[in-house]
């Protein structure tokens, strides 16, 4: 029941500054390794009938940026799932501080994307399913942020916002399916299918301390961004006002 107290932006918000140093640590040293083993302890080139040379590389930061980018919008829908529910202030803030950390991992997915199939596959772009698809998502992104923007009313804008965001939702098994589609003629696609069994265990390693580094930098951005939020929505209460006037002196 104890952790129920942090639901209030007034006592999250000390216990998110203290936990950001940990979380940066953990990112800076997890990415490091990650990129360390991904370029000196991985092959010089895939397997296959097509196999390709250093830059497959690539896919250590598209992989762990796409599965980021599904994986902050579930957050961001459960969020704001739980606010519309609850009517919980520090959940409405929680999804608005996740969205732009969300965004830039969708965008990086699909900026790696284009670097990877321009040598491998001839084209910087392709309208397969999972390239739309990903684009969707962050289309969804954006939508989120500047619907919320749009709104000068702060409850009405976390309520408009927060409903875009469970209908979009649907995106997100969408993505899944197109990587993992069990029939490659009903989703032909210029991207191999995704499987995770057969990788080489130095690449799949790598991939996934490269996803959990991400991870805990998100944390990071995250809980930076939801303490200026706090700040910023809670401006005319006592708590921050008192530490306001500490914190100047």
């Amino acid at each position: 029941m104890k952790l129920f107290r942090f639901s209030s932006p007034a006592t999250f918000y000390p216990l998110a500054g203290k936990m950001i140093p940990w979380f940066a640590v953990l990112a800076m040293a997890t990415i490091l390794v990650g990129l360390y083993w991904a370029f000196f302890e991985t092959p010089d080139r895939l397997g296959g009938t097509n196999p390709q040379k250093e830059y497959y590389r690539i896919i250590f930061i598209h992989v762990p940026a796409a599965w980021m980018s599904m994986w902050i919008y579930l957050v961001l829908a459960a969020y704001s799932a739980v606010g519309l529910v609850f009517n919980t202030r520090l959940s409405f803030m929680m999804a608005n501080a996740a969205a732009p950390t969300g965004a830039i991992f969708t965008f990086l997915a699909l900026w790696t994307g284009a670097f990877w199939g321009r040598p491998s596959w001839g084209t910087w772009w392709d309208w397969d399913p999972r390239l739309t698809s990903e684009l969707i998502l962050f289309f969804l992104y954006v939508g989120y942020i500047a619907l919320h923007s749009a709104i000068d009313d702060v409850r009405r804008a976390d309520r408009a916002s927060a409903l875009l965001a469970i209908v979009g939702l649907v995106m997100v098994p969408v993505i899944f399916w197109s990587i993992n589609c069990p029939d490659p003629n009903e989703c032909a696609a210029l991207h191999q299918r995704s499987s995770m069994s057969n990788m080489e265990s130095n690449i799949l390693w790598s991939m996934l301390i490269m996803t959990f580094g991400l991870w805990m930098y998100s944390f990071v951005a995250i809980f930076m961004r939801l303490r200026s939020i706090i700040l910023h929505r809670e401006s005319d209460t006592t708590w921050v006002k008192e530490l306001v006037a500490k914190e100047n002196g």
